[in-house]
């Protein structure tokens, strides 16, 4: 076996490599960006080496400096995990010609993937089903609108070397393609480096499904099931799961068979997926076409990991080193359910903004056996019989930072990240913070531990999607399996606003807010000289959750309190929070709480369940004078054009003297590898432009002054 492999990535890939090579005995190199010094993953590794400068082109992207540490370290092999180099033929090539094992599949492979044209008619060769469209060459809009027309809208426009959901426009008429045309050209020049653009059918009710393959070098090649890939925003995966809810077993196998063939037709080993577009509308399951294949690790391969029991890094090391699989096809397993929610740097309630800054709070919920700890503490403390063995075995797990037996029928939690409290989310990589994977026995099970999970990972200094993530888990449509790539789309088409709460809700937080404020209140009336002799707060609150106001008394009591919500029957509340605690974890006859406590002013902030509620507790007294209070208005904004997010003002298209339109592109700005057009709300004249092309912007900096 390899004695030492590099990684060339960052992140949480390059950490998740490191674990299975360190697991396999193998020692690790990482590099490093200047942005990236102090990350995890180069304290992780055996060895370090820094490539150059913060801009992916200057330092991941460079081949040569790859190559260069792999000489200066005496690795023998280069994991290369996904993006940056992990698909490009050259860098593979440029490792066999130095004499460096490339964990991945073979250059030949890669070259013919990684083209979406020419693998399209691959893929029809190899007898796998293809979309309906145009893959020729395409050089101007006018051509891209008379194709589109000949296909048939709703048609999709591709940037024949994209990936990630970069370089995608959907147009459902003229006017899109005119406008995207161009925006997808650039995009994909601009992430990979060729501009060419294909253009097929866009499928109604689609769903995005891939099919794992694993293949070495003896001509074996195996498919590890499928992954549900529909939840996306903006043609980037959101939350991912495997099994599918809508894949058949027969619908499995034809999958399998059809993209086994396709990675026999280029002499695929190693781990790759083919994804496909199913129409979701079809109830057989005949009809799925071929989108595209990776021939690289997933983001979202932990589900499959999870559901096989198969590690996947291993078993790319072990290929690229010589050896034979050991599975056959019928000895694949599919055990239980498991979901994957990618955690990321954007604001959900501002339009998903991407955010950059500094991670203050960086706590993710502990790896495996946290909420069954949590279950097993309270039923400790209520003087409930527990099984010992379970608790001390999950402690025990925890503690070593391992996984379980997939064998077993125990709910647990994964996180995969690359991030550390006080660590910095740079604006020149992807904004992914960490992956959260759940696995249960049902799909039901693992959503429920997943929901509970998002519950405690607490994340502050800048803005987070883990309260989207929970309102995706838990809506209806969601858990009855119902999905489509169109699903965010069409269930937020007025933006998200936070996951809407039952009373039953609102009235336990009531409960938990007083318990909050009476214990806060309380310490402060303990500190010694601090408010002359002790006034301790009422045990009876006013508690108002938006424009709701609940009475809630409070009796503590050695262990807990009982709580009597708008004069309702008690409730027994076991949990502990103090001061300074983030989390606050409770139990209230039976039901289940994980809340996330903040100071805001006089005021608290609780988050659970897919949303934040601003709260605040008074005493009577007060209350009833709390509506007399002038609100205070914010300035009016609305005469400038404001930088959403921070990012680099790449177009400007307006001038001092411009009238504009309403729905008129004013400028375009580039954040986190993608374009983000920003538009004029309502008809206005520009009174003057406050910064250029090429500007680095800050968020709220001012772009644009209209009259």
């Amino acid at each position: 076996m390899f004695k030492k492999i590099l990684i060339a990535n960052r992140g949480e890939i390059a950490c998740r490599v490191i674990r299975t090579a360190k697991r396999m005995g193998i020692k690790t190199v990482a590099v490093y960006s200047d942005a990236d010094a102090r990350s995890p993953h180069v304290r992780m590794a055996d060895e370090s080496v820094r490539l150059g400068p913060a801009p992916a082109a200057e330092s991941y992207l460079k081949a040569e400096l790859i190559i260069d540490a792999c000489k200066a370290t005496g690795a023998e092999a280069v994991h290369p995990g996904y993006g940056f180099l992990s698909e490009r033929t050259s860098f593979a090539k440029a490792l066999d010609k130095a004499g460096i094992a490339f964990i991945g599949p073979p250059p030949k492979a890669i070259a013919a993937m990684g083209d979406k044209i020419e693998s399209k008619k691959l893929a029809s060769k190899a007898g796998v089903n293809v979309v309906p469209g145009y893959l020729g060459d395409i050089a101007t809009t006018d051509e891209a609108v008379k194709i589109a027309h000949g296909i048939g809208f709703p048609v999709m426009m591709k940037a024949s070397a994209g990936g990630g959901g970069k370089g995608m426009r959907l147009a459902y008429n003229e006017k899109d393609v005119r406008e995207g045309f161009e925006a997808t050209k650039r995009e994909g020049l601009s992430s990979f480096g060729d501009d060419r653009v294909f253009i097929e059918k866009f499928i109604e009710d689609p769903r995005h499904i891939e099919i794992q393959v694993l293949g070495d070098k003896h001509g074996n090649i195996l498919y590890l099931n499928e992954r549900e890939c529909s939840i996306q925003r903006r043609n980037q995966k959101v939350i991912e799961e495997a099994p599918s809810p809508f894949v058949t077993p027969e619908m499995r196998k034809a999958m399998g068979e059809q993209c086994v063939a396709l990675a026999r037709a280029v002499g695929y080993y190693s781990a790759g997926t083919v994804e496909l577009i199913v129409n979701g509308a079809d109830p057989s399951g005949k009809s799925f076409y071929f989108l595209e294949m990776n021939t690289r690790l997933q983001v979202e391969h932990p589900v499959t990991e999870e559901t096989t029991g198969i590690d996947l890094v291993e078993q790319m090391i072990r290929v690229a080193y010589g050896e034979k699989l050991k599975l056959k096809q019928e000895d694949v397993p599919l055990n239980g359910w498991s979901i994957e929610a990618r955690v990321y740097a954007e604001d959900p309630y501002r339009g998903f903004l991407p955010s950059t800054g500094r991670l203050t709070i960086y706590r993710p919920p502990a790896q495996f056996g946290s909420v069954l700890l949590d279950r097993a503490e309270t039923q400790r403390r209520r003087g409930v019989e527990t099984d010992s063995n379970v608790s001390a075995h999950s402690a025990s797990l925890r503690e070593q930072n391992i996984p379980r037996s997939r064998g077993g029928g125990e709910p647990r939690i994964r996180v995969d990240d690359g991030v550390a409290e006080g660590g910095e989310i740079s604006m020149f990589y992807d904004p992914m913070i960490a992956k959260l994977i759940s696995w249960a026995p049902t799909r039901e099970a693992a959503i429920d531990e997943a929901v509970a999970a998002l519950d405690a990972f607490q994340l502050d200094g800048i803005s987070d999607n883990v309260d989207f993530l929970s309102a995706l888990l838990q809506h209806p449509r969601f858990r009855a399996g119902n999905l489509t790539t169109g699903f965010i789309a069409e269930e937020y088409p007025e933006g998200f606003h936070g996951a809407p709460a039952d009373e039953q809700l609102l009235a336990d937080l009531a409960a938990l807010a007083a318990i909050v404020e009476l214990t806060y209140e309380t310490r402060a009336a303990l500190i010694d000289g601090q408010l002359g002799q002790p006034q301790f707060p009422e045990a009876v609150q006013v508690v108002r959750i938006g424009k709701r106001d609940f009475t809630v008394a409070i009796a503590p009591y050695d262990g807990g309190n009982l709580a009597i919500v708008d004069g309702g029957e008690a409730v027994d509340v076991v949990g502990d929070w103090a001061p300074g605690n983030r989390l606050m974890v409770a139990d209230m006859d039976g039901r289940s709480r994980i809340v996330q406590v903040a100071k805001r002013g006089r005021s608290w902030l609780l988050t659970t369940r897919g949303a934040a509620h601003p709260v605040l507790v008074m005493p009577r007294h007060i209350a009833g004078l709390a509506g007399h209070m002038i609100e205070k208005v914010p300035p009016d904004m609305s005469r400038f054009l404001l930088a959403p997010m921070p990012g680099l003002l790449t177009r400007l298209e307006v001038a001092a003297g411009d009238k504009v339109e309403a729905g008129q592109p004013l400028a375009v700005v580039e954040a986190m590898k993608m374009e983000n057009i920003l538009r004029a709300e309502k008809g206005a004249t520009v009174k003057a432009t406050a910064a250029k092309a090429g500007d680095s912007l800050a968020v709220d900096q001012i772009i644009v002054e209209f009259e």
